[in-house]
């Protein structure tokens, strides 16, 4: 994949090797050649972990010499939730983590930190939902930027998370510029998750071309079953080189299942020498 040699690559751990405890997934991505990793939030419904639990993460990733180049604000994943911030009964919670993650961030050297957005709830207004975001979003785009960090916001595909409202890259592009108006800035920007965009029905090509200057990451998968390049429908040779004509130089996330289960034997479609940061 020639087009891939343009480009820098980031491993997600929260869902490559997840075979493994997490305090032995930064290891093993620097077995399989990589230096950078990122993580979905990694303490579960814990929004404000103790020292300890942080010194352990923190010290798998320094004991590796793997860099965390992005994080997720508490997300609430594994309870089946798609973030906090624009949830009324979570919004404490959100607030009381930016600190946290925003601290484990400038610690491990992560330049993204990622705030899913959260699912619409039967009792909550969607407009009192969206203003809550925005105010949320406000304050963590400030604390990212206190870290010289950007906070990236994201589209979902609605057949895996039906109740979360920004499923078109549009729709987070629309929340990008505001929090960007909002707090001047300018450090809001798009996550583009090639998958999600794809699962959604829209032209992943299409999408990098009309928003290309407010991408702040890529993430990939290949669809539909959210494995590994060359498993699917996308065309990531095309994908790539539009990404580098569109001049985007940031890392790309590698955020799928491996098809085979195992995570060290999905890495063929990469060559070791691409998968080190450059």
């Amino acid at each position: 994949m020639t087009a891939a040699a343009q480009h820098r690559f980031t491993v997600n751990l929260s869902i490559l090797f997840g075979e493994l405890p997490l305090l032995e997934r930064p290891a093993a991505a620097a077995a399989a050649g990589f230096t950078a990793a990122e993580l979905w939030w990694p303490f579960g419904e814990d929004h404000a972990p103790g020292n300890a639990e942080l010194d352990a993460l923190a010290g798998a990733f320094e004991a590796a010499g793997v860099q965390l180049t992005g994080l997720n604000f508490v997300d609430d994943l594994t309870r089946g939730a798609r973030g906090t911030l624009s949830v009324p009964a979570e919004s404490e919670r959100f607030r009381e983590n930016i600190p946290v993650a925003t601290a484990l961030a400038e610690r491990l050297g992560a330049g993204a930190l990622n705030a899913l957005y959260g699912n619409r709830v039967p009792e909550a207004d969607p407009a009192e939902q969206d203003a809550l975001a925005l105010e949320n979003l406000t304050l963590a785009a400030r604390a990212a930027h206190s870290v010289g960090a950007v906070l990236l916001v994201e589209t979902l595909n609605k057949a895996e998370s039906p109740d979360y409202p920004l499923v078109t890259a549009a729709a987070a592009v629309d929340v990008v510029d505001k929090v960007n108006a909002a707090t001047g800035l300018g450090n809001a920007k798009f996550l583009c998750d090639l998958y999600h965009l794809a699962r959604n029905g829209e032209d992943p090509a299409a999408v990098i071309d009309a928003y290309a200057d407010r991408i702040g990451h890529v993430q990939i998968a290949d669809t539909p079953g959210r494995n590994e390049p060359g498993t699917g429908e996308l065309d990531f040779e095309d994908l790539f080189a539009r990404l580098t004509a569109a001049g985007y130089r940031g890392r790309i996330g590698l955020e799928y299942r491996p098809a085979g289960g195992v995570s060290a034997e999905s890495f063929d479609w990469l060559p070791r020498e691409l998968r080190a940061a450059r």
